[in-house]
């Protein structure tokens, strides 16, 4: 299977091409900085000699976007909504102009296009999309709707021969250098692993090995297509969620942050507090439906499964440095 990943140098983009090109696949990464023998240049924005790439190969899977840890600033706000609507745009206009189209195009979308809300999770069928919600910073909004208009230049190209999946994903969990878990495995080991404002805001997750097999599902399950969220069976308060992540590190407790602490802290890692504090309560509606089956649908085995991945990490990284520094 050709397999084409515009924007496949991030997180997601190295858990996806890792594991596809491990199956056998033939993986071709769209990026600003090729490197490579599989990469080529584009800007995400107008088409280019890579569009050659796309026509004939069997999938998209679009994940171009500017990171979102970032300060939530005027002009971060407005790059991530160029470089999304931007990417889905040109990569529309590629396979309308394909002569052989991809049967399938995913587009990387995410959990927060929906309302934050603590009582019910939302599934595709039933959940409120965000905007409106009393209470919130008004910024909020606004990644709503780069949300809606990331999935609005997918559902608006005209490409009638590709089926296309939008994937409202949450946060995927992967023990890579630098992911969320990293991050927040950083901030547990530390001890800092507490409640945030009291913590019973929502976190919805998906561990990458169930991230991988629910892309692998959509594209061969023809009857699939729209908005998908791929987010694990289990959300949990914040407490809850960096409890069982201390517990699955050995460390024993975890101090507290108040909100205003949250955001010198967010300040510090130059990231934004909305990712910590805007409670993300997603159900994967769709997948479940379709007969998809996690492998990971509670967070406490995941997390387990994570560490153990991340330790291995971490000891071969300390023997590759020991061995580089007896060569020298």
């Amino acid at each position: 299977m050709k397999v084409v990943l515009p924007g496949g140098t991030g997180q997601v983009g190295t858990i996806l091409d890792r594991a596809l090109t491990a199956a056998g696949h033939e993986v071709t990464v769209l990026t600003r900085r090729p490197v490579r023998a599989h990469d080529i240049g584009w800007d995400g924005a107008t088409l280019g000699r890579w569009a050659a790439a796309i026509d004939g190969c069997d999938v998209v899977i679009n994940l171009a976007g500017r990171s979102v840890s970032c300060r939530y600033t005027a002009e971060n706000l407005r790059a991530m909504m160029d470089s999304r609507v931007d990417s889905a745009r040109v990569v529309g206009e590629a396979i309308a102009a394909a002569a052989r189209p991809p049967r399938v195009w995913l587009q990387m979308s995410t959990a927060t296009v929906y309302a934050h809300r603590f009582d019910a999770a939302h599934d595709e069928a039933t959940g409120v999309i965000g905007g409106s919600e009393a209470g919130v910073p008004d910024y909020w909004a606004y990644s709503v709707e780069i949300a809606k208009n990331w999935e609005r230049a997918q559902a608006e190209a005209p490409t009638p021969g590709t089926r296309k999946v939008a994937l409202r994903s949450a946060m995927v969990m992967s023990p890579d250098r630098g992911g969320v878990f990293d991050v927040l495995s950083r901030l547990a080991r530390l001890g800092l692993g507490g409640p945030v404002a009291g913590g019973a805001q929502y976190v919805s997750w998906i561990h990458d090995e169930d991230f991988v097999r629910a892309v692998e599902f959509l594209i061969a399950r023809g009857d699939l297509e729209g908005p998908v969220n791929l987010a694990s069976p289990g959300p949990l308060p914040h407490r809850d969620f960096m409890r069982a992540l201390r517990t699955a590190w050995s460390v024993p407790v975890g101090l507290p942050a108040t909100r205003w602490m949250a955001e010198l802290g967010a300040f510090a890692l130059r990231s934004d507090t909305e990712l910590l504090l805007k409670s993300r309560r997603v159900a994967p509606g769709r997948l479940r439906a379709a007969g998809f089956v996690f492998a990971y649908p509670e967070w406490e085995r995941a997390a387990v499964s994570l560490v153990q991945r991340a330790r291995l990490v971490r000891a071969a990284s300390g023997r590759a440095r020991e061995s580089s520094s007896h060569a020298v």
